[in-house]
């Protein structure tokens, strides 16, 4: 896993097709959404780390992910202040904001401001762009 500390990851088109599926290519490098409902990690209730697909980035603890009933894997808080950016995406005659991973820049999903106290946030994130690190003791 990475250490939010570490330079950017800067590849080419080319090697993210190589390294990524096909979705995950879509997703995370061309802002694409799976479908609801789609993703394993909707299921996913083991204490441990949700990581960028594309990158290993530190993206969500377990202990932070609710059931939001949208069929994505929702959290209301992200790994640390500096795990994701933030963006405005004017897409589909709306305004959201989009969350990206802060290493390597892939799409993430959406943040809302619906969510569960103590942040009031959900996280709406494609779980195709995530891996599930589960911790050591499960």
């Amino acid at each position: 896993m990475t250490i939010n500390s570490d330079p950017k990851v800067h590849k080419s088109e080319e090697e993210w097709r190589e390294l990524l599926t096909p979705e995950q290519f879509h997703v995370l490098r061309k802002h694409g959404t799976e479908r609801a409902g789609s993703s394993s990690l909707n299921d996913e209730h083991r204490e441990g780390t949700f990581i960028c697909a594309a990158c290993d980035n530190l993206l969500f603890k377990a202990n932070a992910k609710f059931e939001s009933g949208t069929g994505w894997p929702s959290f209301f808080q992200p790994y640390s202040a500096d795990a994701i950016t933030e963006h405005k995406d004017r897409s589909f005659f709306m305004t959201r904001i989009e969350v990206r991973c802060a290493k390597c820049d892939g799409h993430l999903g959406h943040v809302f401001k619906d969510g569960p106290q103590p942040t009031g946030l959900r996280y709406c994130m494609n779980g195709v762009a995530m891996n599930f690190t589960p911790d050591e003791n499960d």
